[in-house]
């Protein structure tokens, strides 16, 4: 679960970074000052000293200017190699998920420690069932002693009192493909090799010491210079901004912010909705393939590709919301620029794919977004309630929420193909995702479609969410519910097949 105090903070950097993106005639400059403006007295807010709160603020002002951390060991400026990414253009140095060093507290990872609830107890329980003598009695109360420590877990289950308590690294144990390890100063290390930008390990970090890489400067530059600037917001951003922001009023706020128009993703979705549809039906059932795997989260298709290779052809080649969304904005636009608003950090590098070209310019979160509002000094609930018509159905909309594409893609079957009998599975959260595919490797789940969602609760507890998973599962379920076209129709297929071929 996401702190609600780190969020603010994020935001608090993201609203000082778009402000000067907006108004400041001399960014360098601006930018080193940010850490004094989030930190402006000798009393610190979050940590022991100003000076770590500063330095902190230092590197997230960095990362949201789509920079690098700055070496531990060198002199360097917090502006050094700005002028690479103070452009009108995506700027990314990779990676794009970072440990902050002087924000990681260092937590214990994997390790059995005895806390003041031991009692002293006859039985002693915990001493005997220790495999390798590593708990004894030290100064009348339990001790564990690491060296000899196996991590087996045994002393805790056997301790009437609960006294030993088992410390876990929290963004190692939300990391479902085990990319985080230890460095050599404890602090949390990130393996890019096996990292596939979920986000989860960002969401579970209390200290907020690890973050993405934004665009919000750059896109901010687009608009500053006149281009045809439009945003493309995903289903998940209903209710993100307050329970009485509606679409209207949140189209009022883009428009001030500098967009030129407003696009739902969700009509993306509608065409995957019926293309993987009419896939499912003609490939799997006809036995051509053993299942199908959908395609709209970034982070569970690089997982596939990733640990899975020999099941990669099975993900599905239709274009992600996304993209289909993007591509068919370019069709009647080709000018514009397409900023994709989503809950997703991963949906920056699929954006940034060579081998698919996305036809998204820019990605930013709603995270981001509210600190362009922030900056613009908005109220987005006092804003004028404008008259959108974005033409979604209720099936592309509950893409948002877990279970909602396979769902999805089974009603469009039912209605569109029916009589075919239609076999589902759906897994959230990356661990449960290995499970799954696991399973389908091992032939257990042939003639299934299967639907994979990094995150657990799908779209609507993406890192880059503001509100509560719960709380935003319900206000989606409300809109899919409130629908007036519940389908999309079957002429969607020969659209998805116009946008793929587009170069």
């Amino acid at each position: 679960m996401k702190s609600q105090r780190v969020t603010h903070l994020r935001k608090k950097i993201f609203a000082e970074v778009a402000k000067i993106a907006y108004e400041s005639e001399n960014p360098a400059n601006d930018l080193e000052e940010v850490p004094y403006r989030i930190t402006p007295d000798e009393q610190p807010k979050y940590r022991e000293s100003v000076y770590r709160e500063r330095q902190i603020a230092a590197e997230r002002v960095r990362l949201a200017m789509g920079l690098s951390l700055r070496p531990a060991n060198k002199p360097v400026s917090i502006t050094a190699g700005m002028d690479k990414s103070t452009i009108a253009e995506k700027y990314y140095e990779p990676p794009l998920m970072q440990v902050i060093p002087s924000a990681c507290d260092k937590c214990p990872d994997n390790e059995y420690c005895v806390s003041d609830q031991c009692r002293n107890c006859l039985s002693r329980a915990c001493t005997k069932v220790c495999p390798r003598g590593a708990v004894s009695i030290v100064d009348g109360r339990s001790y564990i002693d690491q060296s000899k420590c196996i991590k087996c877990g045994k002393c805790k289950s056997a301790c009437p009192y609960d006294a030993i308590a088992h410390h876990k690294r929290p963004c190692s144990s939300a990391c479902g493909v085990k990319a985080i390890s230890t460095d050599e100063y404890g602090r949390a290390h990130i393996d890019n090799d096996k990292c596939v930008a979920c986000g989860q390990c960002m969401s579970a970090c209390p200290f907020g010491a690890i973050a993405d890489k934004s665009q919000i400067f750059q896109l901010i530059q687009a608009i500053k210079k006149g281009d045809e600037v439009v945003a493309a917001v995903a289903p998940a951003i209903i209710g993100q901004f307050g329970a009485n922001v509606t679409a209207g009023k949140l189209k009022s706020a883009l428009l001030a912010v500098g967009f030129k128009d407003v696009y739902e993703v969700a009509v993306g979705a509608d065409v995957g909705c019926i293309a993987e549809a009419h896939h499912y039906v003609k490939e799997v059932t006809a036995g051509k393939l053993p299942f199908l795997f959908t395609s709209c989260c970034p982070a569970w298709a690089v997982l596939v590709k990733k640990q899975f290779p020999d099941l990669a052809s099975e993900v599905s080649q239709e274009l992600t919301p996304m993209v289909a969304t993007a591509r068919s904005i370019k069709v009647n636009r080709p000018n514009a620029r397409v900023v994709f608003i989503g809950p997703c950090a991963a949906k920056k590098l699929e954006a940034s794919r060579r081998t698919v070209r996305s036809h998204v310019d820019f990605v930013i979160t709603f995270e981001e977004l509210a600190g362009m509002f922030d900056a613009k000094g908005l109220n987005l609930e006092e804003l004028e309630e404008l008259p959108v018509n974005f033409g979604a159905t209720g099936a592309g909309r509950g893409y948002a929420c877990a279970g909602g594409v396979a769902s999805a893609i089974e009603s469009c079957i039912n209605e569109y193909f029916p009589g075919t009998q239609v076999k589902i599975q759906h897994a959230e959260g990356l661990a449960d995702c290995k499970k799954i595919l696991t399973l389908a490797k091992a032939g257990k789940l042939n003639g299934y479609l299967i639907e994979g969602m990094g995150c657990p609760g799908g779209c609507v507890a993406g890192v880059g969410t503001i509100i509560p998973p719960e709380r935003a599962k319900a206000v989606v379920e409300q809109t899919v519910k409130s629908s007036e076209v519940k389908l999309p129709s079957r002429e969607m297929e020969d659209l998805a097949e116009k946008l793929s071929k587009m170069n």
